[in-house]
């Protein structure tokens, strides 16, 4: 099994605890819109386009909102079945879905009063270290200063070139975490106090 299926497993169990309106990092998003976004993005590719595409938006809040109003039930089924064999999601689950889901996942459990990071585990943070190296420049491309994220173990990937440069230190997740534009990451912060306040109020979005 891998990460994608892991990560996928591990929320929809976690759906299924807090139910359809918890709260999650994607406010105002609750947990019911979270499992819409996640079926729409798998089953729905002529909808899917607005999550990037503005013009397109309003399409996609249709039929994003047309999931959200589904049985609680019927909904999470359809986010643990996965894609249909048809979508091209089916064929490369583990290469588009393993960040996704594990940012997703965070997204619900982070929102939690009682939630702590969780411990490093190799074949994971492996995989997650990839799609981190990718996206990473793309969520700080608007710094103002260079962005270094290191790992624990020394390991690092420059997310931005520029004068000042932060570094970032944490573990794998809560590296990618943090460049996804969540707030709730335990990193370390080294640079410049100026620097350090411009990576710390970037936006990150895609």
């Amino acid at each position: 099994m891998g990460v994608a299926q892991d990560e996928r497993r591990l929320l929809t169990g976690l759906f299924a605890e807090v139910g359809p309106d918890a709260p999650t990092l994607c406010d105002p998003w609750r947990t019911r819109d979270l499992a819409a976004h996640l079926v729409l993005r798998e089953r729905r590719p002529d909808a899917a386009a607005g999550i990037l595409v503005k013009p397109l938006a309003r399409h996609t809040r249709k039929v994003q909102d047309g999931y959200a109003a589904k049985p609680w039930p019927e909904l999470v089924a359809l986010v643990r079945g996965g894609p249909p064999r048809w979508s091209p999601y089916a064929l490369l689950d583990e290469l588009v879905n393993s960040v996704e889901y594990f940012v997703h996942h965070e997204d619900v459990r982070r929102a939690r009063d009682d939630w702590r990071p969780r411990s490093p585990d190799p074949r994971r943070d492996a995989v997650l270290w990839k799609g981190l190296r990718t996206a990473a420049r793309l969520t700080y491309r608007r710094s103002p200063v260079g962005v270094v994220l290191r790992r624990p173990d020394g390991g690092s990937v420059t997310a931005k070139t520029g004068p000042n440069p932060v570094v970032l230190t944490g573990q794998v997740s809560e590296l990618l975490v943090h460049a996804f534009g969540r707030d709730r990451a335990e990193v370390e912060y080294d640079g410049d106090r100026d620097a350090v306040r411009a990576v710390r109020t970037l936006d990150r979005s895609m």
